[in-house]
């Protein structure tokens, strides 16, 4: 019988998907399943009408200002996530069950595409102004061109994961997907904007965040352990230079980010500054960096925002902020209506 692996196993008929080799994929494509939501669901009037108010209790240009940064840089790097799945990872990845999650991954960044575009339609906001923030608003731009930089080998239509130089670049393409873009990137976006949502400010645009990072802590989980078990079955690519380069290129990553904040936020909001959110950024790149096998770069043991880690480990289907009840269809794996656990 042909042997299963994540890479080079074209002897291996992708569609036979069982019996299963990973049963941490399947476990990631039901989690991703019982998540499931779309942003129509979420009310956005609140939004509307607190978005269009003036005067005493309207929002702070500091608070607007950070809203339209947020929303001009997910806007377009859910869609450079959706095609890195659609159109490089998944014809390298040979093995069906971790394809499985990745159709899963790519139909959740749609969704997540969409929530932007519903977000901007519903506030009234000049698409051109939101779409092209990643070209006008200098630390956005640097992220994308950043980001780049680690899909350069997998849109090659020549590369091949042949090889142990080749299956180098594809972990260190996936390293900059899954835990420089998703795991990093996108978590001072999330502080702020969740932020906002416990002072019960934008609860519409924060419920769908709050959906969004449910979602991510799903795709970085799948994208670690992915890397891990190519590094484990080609423990040859685990060099000390190779290490060192993916540990220059997260710092790299964490240094953009810390900027990115200064720029969205630099003044600070009701609870809620830039340096908080720098050493947040230090603390997560030290959790993705252990999750990887590697060195801790800042040795970041406290979490600055604890109510973040209560956000992505609760699995229940009453808003954490109490802002609505939904009802899923998929609840079964999921109970929001209890108490906190």
């Amino acid at each position: 019988m042909a042997k299963k692996q994540i890479l080079n196993a074209s002897n291996v008929d992708p569609n036979k998907i069982l019996p299963m080799k990973y049963p941490w994929a399947r476990e990631h494509y039901k989690n991703g399943v019982a998540n499931n939501w779309v942003p129509e669901e979420v009310s956005m009037q609140l939004d509307v009408e607190l978005w269009k108010k003036t005067g005493q209790g309207a929002l702070s240009d500091d608070e607007r200002r950070m809203i339209l940064y947020n929303l001009g840089f997910f806007s377009t790097a859910e869609s450079l996530t959706a095609n890195n799945i659609v159109l490089a990872i998944y014809r390298h990845i040979t093995n069906p069950e971790c394809r499985q999650y990745l159709l899963r991954q790519a139909y959740e960044e749609a969704i997540h595409t969409d929530t932007f575009i519903y977000s901007c339609d519903t506030l009234n906001l000049d698409p051109d102004e939101i779409y092209n923030m990643h070209l006008t608003i200098p630390s956005i731009k640097e992220k994308d061109d950043f980001v780049m930089n680690f899909t350069q080998s997998v849109f090659d239509p020549t590369f091949s994961t042949e090889g142990l130089q080749n299956i180098q670049r594809f972990v260190h393409d996936l390293v900059g997907y899954y835990v420089i873009i998703e795991g990093i990137f996108f978590y001072a976006g999330f502080a702020m904007m969740l932020s906002l949502l416990r002072q019960n400010k934008m609860v519409g645009v924060g419920e769908q965040f709050q959906f969004i990072l449910r979602d991510e802590t799903v795709h970085l989980a799948f994208g670690t352990d992915l890397i891990n078990t190519i590094v484990e079955e080609n423990p040859d690519i685990w060099t000390e230079p190779f290490k060192k380069d993916l540990m220059g290129k997260i710092e790299k990553g964490v240094d953009l980010e810390i900027k990115y904040a200064y720029d969205a936020l630099p003044k600070g909001i009701m609870g809620l500054t830039p340096e908080s959110i720098e050493d947040y950024l230090r603390y997560i790149a030290d959790r993705r960096l252990e999750r990887i096998n590697l060195p801790t770069l800042y040795n970041a043991k406290k979490n600055p925002f604890p109510w973040m880690s209560e956000i992505m480990d609760i699995r229940k289907e009453k808003n954490f902020f109490e802002t609505r009840v939904n009802e899923y269809r998929t609840g079964g794996q999921l109970d929001w209506d209890d108490d906190q656990k």
